[in-house]
């Protein structure tokens, strides 16, 4: 791979704000966010993505090409938690299986983000239907693990499994927050068009990448915090951690090649394929799966799988996708 592309993901500002929070932690420096800060940067960053594609939407229409993508983006955020699952299942009891399946499955909207300021760096076009890709990404593996659960937790305790509420789980499943807010974002963005991004543009396009640079320093603070407890986790979840989303952003790449997409949305969809959760899934996890271990998950989504993707992850997955498109 050419180290170009590595240099020039790691020399993006912010990324290295990302890292600069992890070395404050490290360096035990009393650096911090105050806390409502980091929500207001992620309904922000949530809000500005909507937005924009919702606009690049309205320009592009409902294609075969859109459809296609979507397909794909949907068949993708199912297959991965079933696969995942029962490779899982071979260190993990049910609950914190189900659990690290989902957050898997479903999807990284700041490792999204990043990927996209990526490709403007490169002057590579994608589709604006790529945030309606990942919206739809976020709930099925949510559901799929749910399922699972249901499943194999009546077969293990017979009658005295308790009655699932499904209500509960798909309204914690479409109506999560943040799956919500960029939902709505992106049918205002298609509303208004245009005119309607052009008056919000000094807001949201203008001021973009200097958000992003508050949020992935805090990110940084985060994830440095949690490293700490992956010597709990063991040599299998670690590697898992690193070694599943390259498998599933290959499978991604396949799926792009085979169907003709972009080089610009094949990277993303890949991209999505190998993000992990570390917002919507725990946020469900907790409602629906309260034995599962919140130790085990989100150290693998938010201090292995996300700093692996946004400094690695997506120069590999861009140099495998740019070979492949030439």
């Amino acid at each position: 791979m050419n180290i170009d592309l590595i240099m020039q993901n790691m020399l993006n500002p912010p990324i290295l704000f990302f890292f600069l929070g992890m070395l404050a932690v490290f360096l035990k420096s009393d650096l911090s966010i105050p806390q409502p800060l980091p929500k207001l940067f992620s309904l922000y960053l949530i809000i500005a993505i909507g937005l924009h594609g919702g606009y690049e939407l309205s320009k592009s229409g409902i294609t075969v090409d859109v459809v296609k993508t979507l397909s794909l983006a949907m068949f993708m955020a199912t297959l991965v938690p079933i696969y995942s699952y029962f490779i899982l299942r071979i260190k993990l009891d049910l609950h914190n299986a189900v659990a690290v399946a989902a957050t898997y499955g479903s999807i990284s909207a700041v490792t999204f983000i990043t990927g996209i300021t990526y490709l403007q760096s490169l002057e590579v076009e994608y589709g604006g239907h790529m945030v309606a890709a990942m919206t739809l990404m976020e709930s099925p593996a949510i559901i799929v693990g749910l399922v699972f659960f249901a499943i194999y937790s009546k077969k293990s305790m017979g009658n005295k499994a308790e009655k699932t509420n499904w209500i509960e789980i798909l309204r914690e499943s479409f109506l999560n927050p943040s799956v919500f807010l960029l939902m709505g974002a992106l049918l205002i963005g298609i509303l208004t068009g245009e005119k309607g991004w052009n008056s919000m543009e000094p807001l949201f396009g203008s001021l973009f990448k200097g958000m992003l640079a508050f949020f992935l320093l805090d990110m940084g603070l985060v994830a440095a915090k949690r490293l700490y407890e992956l010597k709990k986790l063991g040599l299998f979840l670690i590697f898992f951690a690193i070694l599943m989303p390259i498998f599933n952003a290959s499978i991604g790449i396949f799926l792009g090649y085979i169907f003709e997409l972009s080089k610009g949305d094949a990277f993303l969809l890949a991209l999505l394929s190998g993000s992990a959760s570390y917002i919507a899934v725990p946020a469900a996890m907790r409602l629906s799966v309260p034995k599962a271990n919140p130790s085990i998950y989100l150290p693998l989504s938010l201090a292995i799988t996300f700093p692996f993707n946004i400094s690695l992850g997506i120069p590999l997955y861009y140099f495998i996708v740019n070979t492949l498109w030439s």
